[in-house]
């Protein structure tokens, strides 16, 4: 066989050697250590919560040594391509605090390396498939989708590896006449990988994350370019990560099994490998037991999710950052004001198991988050979450700016604050109380209260209330309200003698809470008065007076 002659029969518009493209793509000038990694996501049009935990450790590696961080969009598969998805994605990272040194951007693409959309990069992957041809490494295959699927068939039948390899490679052996033949019938070809590798052998690889991996040799001749000449996702890798100078390759786990080709592709072209690293699935437990995140069943493994419940990106980074290394909570907990990007991230911290995701640690991990974030900056960020998700009450939350930053402040100084805010949707939920518009009765009035009483109560609240009391006065009043209605002036005056009163202030309070915010439980009832004034104060407890009907 001439494979010269085959490569120039089958690529007879590329004038250009793998010796140009090295030379456009120098090796990047970076400082020794320097770690280029990238992300390449598809514009499908949903971005996940395990492109955000691979992409982190893509920018900690990359910005730790002082290398590139870049996004490229692996953009070949038509058919899943969604209008918009590019800005989708670049939205969604920014959004988590994810900037791009170089790739795709909104305004264009940045760097030295691109073009960053493999549909872009034709050229230079046809290049390198010519290469492969001119080495033996690569031929035309002319089976038809139906032939492929037949052999399949047989190949179930005889219980063995399905696939296109050994004796199965059918077309791997045809001669430069009958290839000639069947083009000149304009019969459609794919191009497929010529393996010299045996099923029965092994080789060591080391990754990252996983270390010494022991992994069977490929011996499948897989497809490099489509009959449209355009790569699969097993090729247009293995030349962009070369010529972009990609380091290290962050991927899940799931890209394992594809491990031996690819190391065989870059091995055959002559090139070294990045240093490979699988990061394990994201888990979590349901009923007991543990599995992977599903987009069917999981809501929460889009990012969508995190954006349109308001999640504050500062609580979702620090999230990702505890699963992502074991050791960074005990980090956290010795420098509790230091930034995520002081923590040193290292890959053999990483999970080579599965890593559990768990909503309710993340909702815990958001509420130590927003208390070290200025009432008046969760202030912005809900107003500029309602402004895209919740438009009907961002007109409430600018008439009211002043009331709702002191609403999200109460509590949150002192020894022991409260941690009441967790997203932005509940959030709102937390202080809707104060807004006329969204004020409901949710709780009952404590048993110890029938309905005469707690007219009275309030009927004699209404009368002592005096918004000008400082927090003791305004308790000490309650307490004679209290005492002076046969309710214990201390709940442990209570509890020591429970059939001497019918309750206890505690009680008494409860009542006016719920007539004043609707819940048993909330923040401090004094503070939450003076944000709402007088008139909102009095026409609260007159309207629950109005509708207890006794």
């Amino acid at each position: 066989m001439n494979y010269k002659e085959l490569a120039n029969l089958l690529f007879p518009d590329i004038d250009k050697t793998i010796s140009y493209y090295e030379e456009k793509y120098p090796k990047r000038n970076l400082k020794d250590g320097a770690k280029v990694t990238r992300i390449a996501p598809s514009p499908t049009g949903f971005v996940h919560i395990g492109n955000l935990y691979g992409a982190f450790a893509d920018e900690r590696l990359a910005r730790q040594s002082g290398g590139v961080f870049m996004l490229r969009i692996e953009d070949t598969d038509e058919k899943r391509k969604v209008e918009g998805a590019v800005k989708a994605i670049i939205d969604a990272f920014e959004f988590f605090g994810l900037t791009f040194d170089e790739g795709v951007g909104i305004d264009g693409e940045t760097g030295d390396y691109g073009p960053y959309f493999q549909s872009m990069r034709k050229d230079i992957y046809q290049c390198v498939a010519k290469y492969l041809v001119e080495q033996g490494r690569a031929y035309p295959c002319f089976c038809t989708e139906e032939e492929l699927l037949e052999l399949r068939k047989k190949q179930e039948s005889e219980k063995i590896t399905t696939g296109y390899y050994g004796k199965w490679a059918r077309e791997r052996n045809l001669t430069l006449d009958e290839i000639k033949e069947r083009l000149s019938r304009n019969e459609s070809f794919v191009l497929r990988f010529k393996s010299i590798g045996d099923e029965q052998n092994t080789f060591e690889i080391e990754d990252a994350i996983r270390g010494t991996l022991t992994l069977r040799e490929n011996y499948q001749d897989i497809v490099l370019l489509k009959s449209n000449g355009i790569p699969t996702y097993h090729f247009a890798h293995v030349v962009d990560d070369h010529f972009m100078r990609v380091t290290h390759v962050v991927r899940g786990e799931e890209w394992l099994s594809t491990l031996p080709a690819h190391v065989e592709m870059f091995r055959a072209i002559g090139w070294d490998l990045p240093v490979y690293c699988h990061t394990a699935h994201l888990m979590k437990i349901e009923n007991g037991n543990k599995r992977k995140l599903s987009k069917r069943k999981d809501p929460e493994l889009g990012l969508t999710y995190y954006m349109e419940l308001g999640y504050h990106p500062a609580a979702v980074r620090e999230y990702i950052m505890t699963i992502l290394n074991s050791n960074y909570e005990e980090w956290r907990m010795a420098n509790p004001d230091s930034s995520y990007e002081e923590f040193e991230f290292t890959l053999e911290k990483m999970s080579t198991s599965g890593a559990m995701f768990d909503l309710e640690k993340l909702n815990n991990v958001s509420k130590d988050v927003l208390l070290k974030i200025p009432a008046e900056d969760i202030y912005e960020f809900l107003l500029e979450w309602s402004g895209k998700y919740k438009t009907e009450i961002t007109g409430l939350l600018e008439k009211n700016k002043t009331s709702v930053i002191r609403l999200l402040s109460i509590g949150r100084e002192g020894n022991k604050p409260r941690k009441d805010l967790i997203y932005c949707e509940q959030i709102f939920d937390f202080i809707s109380y104060f807004f006329d518009e969204y004020f409901r009765i949710a709780d009952r009035i404590p048993e110890n209260i029938d309905e005469q009483d707690a007219k009275k109560l309030l009927g004699e609240y209404l009368k002592t209330y005096d918004p000008k009391d400082d927090q003791n006065q305004w308790f000490e009043k309650i307490r004679k309200i209290a005492e002076a209605n046969g309710y214990a002036p201390r709940p442990k005056d209570y509890k020591k003698n429970p059939d001497l009163y019918k309750g206890h202030v505690g009680d008494v309070s409860t009542t006016i809470r719920i007539a004043l915010i609707g819940r048993a439980n909330s923040p401090d009832i004094w503070e939450i008065q003076q944000i709402m004034g007088e008139d909102k104060v009095r026409a609260r407890i007159e309207n629950m007076i109005n509708r207890i009907k006794v």
